[in-house]
């Protein structure tokens, strides 16, 4: 079996990381807090371990950041996440192309739903994605999939004010 790791840092007392755990706003950073000062007041790091709702090994971890980098390395982290699939002059292209609109020869749309921008990500940027990352890109930029009706390219105007004012009398 290894050797027990020992905390190294001594300018806390046991009480005064007790008093911290009290003042913190950060759970789990108190539960690390009380499970260290357990060890220092020389409980079996077990029974330390197990009082706190943890593992040995888990504890051994928290002593090596403690070590490291005082009470603030017992702190919780948030995970970074995935990285993005676009990057940002990626993402300003594709804001303005939903700005510019489709041009009806080229992409065979009149108008721009997340399943066209979905195809049209993928061949310009070779990124497939599902329509639905393409909507929540859409509210990210604070743009709205709402689009006004589309019109047809050959419509005539004075043909339908015609057809409205014979609507109007029957």
């Amino acid at each position: 079996m290894g050797k027990a790791v020992s905390i190294t840092r001594t300018e806390q007392s046991a009480s005064e990381l007790r008093s911290h755990a009290a003042r913190c706003d950060d759970a789990e950073q108190a539960r690390r807090l009380l499970a260290l000062a357990m060890v220092l007041d020389g409980a079996a790091r077990d029974d330390a371990a197990r009082m706190m709702g943890m593992d040995r090994q888990t504890l051994r971890d928290w002593v090596h950041r403690y070590n490291a980098e005082g009470i603030e390395g017992l702190r919780s982290r948030k995970a970074p996440g995935p990285s993005p699939k676009l990057t940002e002059d990626q993402r300003a292209e594709l804001r303005q192309l939903v700005l510019d609109g489709p041009d009806p020869e080229i992409h065979k749309v009149i108008r721009w739903r997340c399943v066209d921008l979905r195809d049209e990500v993928l061949r310009r940027f070779n990124v497939a994605v599902d329509q639905r990352t393409v909507a929540k890109w859409l509210c990210k930029m604070e743009m709205t999939r709402l689009q006004p009706r589309p019109f047809h390219p050959k419509k005539d105007a004075e043909a339908q004010g015609a057809f409205k004012k014979t609507f109007a009398r029957c």
